[in-house]
């Protein structure tokens, strides 16, 4: 099986148009959807190059020349920001490299697609968070992700996962779960149940707020983890936002929130020990003050005021992802022991519950900075 993965490897670099002859294909980085690759190549006088190659995974991303027209159209509209602020779009921005038919992205024998992309040298991701400075870093880079992008009409691109961060129909899935119950888990999550249903017409409020015009549509990243950063490796500074899949019409507070929910708390998404899981209110403080810096004026005011309430509904989302997984029979995520999923369930509601115990300082925290 190793030996026809490498072939198929083979098969689509032959059809991407990487310069130089290829010296080395390694595994790259953590993603857990795509397979990525190091690949790289030596030009005739000797000079090297260095792409990332991709397997983009059409189980979850089912229309992939949809999710490649998101995916060139916004980097190519980064470039064309970046070069008028007389950046550098090589660095700045992600370049994707064309297979020899002119297209994005390639086929192999097997019908798995693939795509390269330009290696952006001198840089450094950090998987987790390791001080106050770095979250900064990354609020600020992804502040002006949104920034660059407050412009673009968020109607010209596809929806690459539908219902993504619809928390109507999330809810609406997660009340059938309930009623399903099919994994005859259900009583031993009364209180996780309840504690989600309790707060249902909040699960919708954004969304309602979208509905009415009330927040505007937007360019949405919707994976904004650390790891998803490039620092520069002298400077540490955020200088591209990486991993665009996911790129699609959103709410720009889900951005903000998910970069909380994930990032503003030091203990795993999967931690038994509920005492360690708490919103820490340095980190929170030091995101929002990089993120509200870097989207500068791209933001509407009422944007500004729900930062907070995204934080809070994206990770009550989650938990009930966690949750409709758990009474569906671990169906979804990867599971490492029985009960994992309900254990990611706690970890999410306690983030809630800490974040509503702790409403007063988090929203003087924006506006202490809007």
């Amino acid at each position: 099986m190793e030996s026809n993965f490498l072939e198929l490897t083979k098969q689509a670099l032959d059809l991407i148009n990487i310069e130089g002859d290829v010296l080395e294909v390694v595994p790259f980085g953590g993603g857990l959807i795509n397979a990525t690759f190091l690949v790289r190549t030596k030009l005739e006088g000797g000079e090297e190059r260095k792409y990332i190659l991709q397997r983009i995974n059409h189980y979850i991303f089912k229309e992939v020349e949809k999710l490649m027209d998101n995916y060139c159209r916004v980097c190519d509209y980064l470039k064309d920001i970046v070069a008028k602020n007389n950046g550098d779009i090589d660095r700045e921005t992600i370049t994707v490299v064309n297979a020899k038919d002119g297209r994005s992205f390639t086929q192999d024998s097997e019908g798995n697609y693939w795509r390269a992309i330009k290696f952006i040298p001198d840089t450094i991701t950090y998987e987790t968070i390791s001080c106050e400075d770095d979250f900064y870093k990354a609020g600020k880079a992804f502040g002006n992700f949104q920034n660059m992008l407050a412009d673009y009409n968020a109607e010209l691109l596809y929806e690459s996962i539908p219902n993504f961060h619809n928390t109507k129909e999330r809810l609406k899935t997660f009340i059938n779960a309930i009623k399903e119950n099919k994994s005859g888990r259900k009583d031993k999550v009364v209180d996780e149940i309840n504690f989600i249903l309790e707060r249902q017409e909040q699960a919708s409020s954004l969304v309602d707020m979208l509905e009415r015009g009330e927040l505007p549509l937007r360019v949405t990243h919707n994976d904004t983890k650390i790891s998803n950063v490039l620092l520069d490796k002298d400077t540490k500074e955020g200088i591209c936002v990486i991993d665009l899949d996911t790129i699609m019409p959103g709410l720009s507070l889900y951005d903000f929130g998910d970069a909380i929910r994930s990032g503003a708390t030091f203990a795993r998404e999967d931690e038994e020990d509920l005492s360690k899981v708490f919103v820490d209110l340095g980190l929170f403080e030091a995101f929002t003050k990089g993120f509200i810096e870097g989207v500068d004026n791209g933001l509407t005011p009422k944007e500004i005021e729900m930062l907070p309430m995204g934080a809070k509904i994206i990770t009550l989302e989650q938990g009930m992802r966690f949750l409709t997984d758990y009474l569906d029979g671990d169906l979804y995520y990867k599971t490492s022991y029985d009960d994992h999923n309900l254990v990611r369930t706690r970890t999410q509601l306690k983030l809630v519950k800490d974040l509503e115990d702790k409403w007063e300082e988090v929203n003087n925290i924006v506006k202490k900075y809007s």
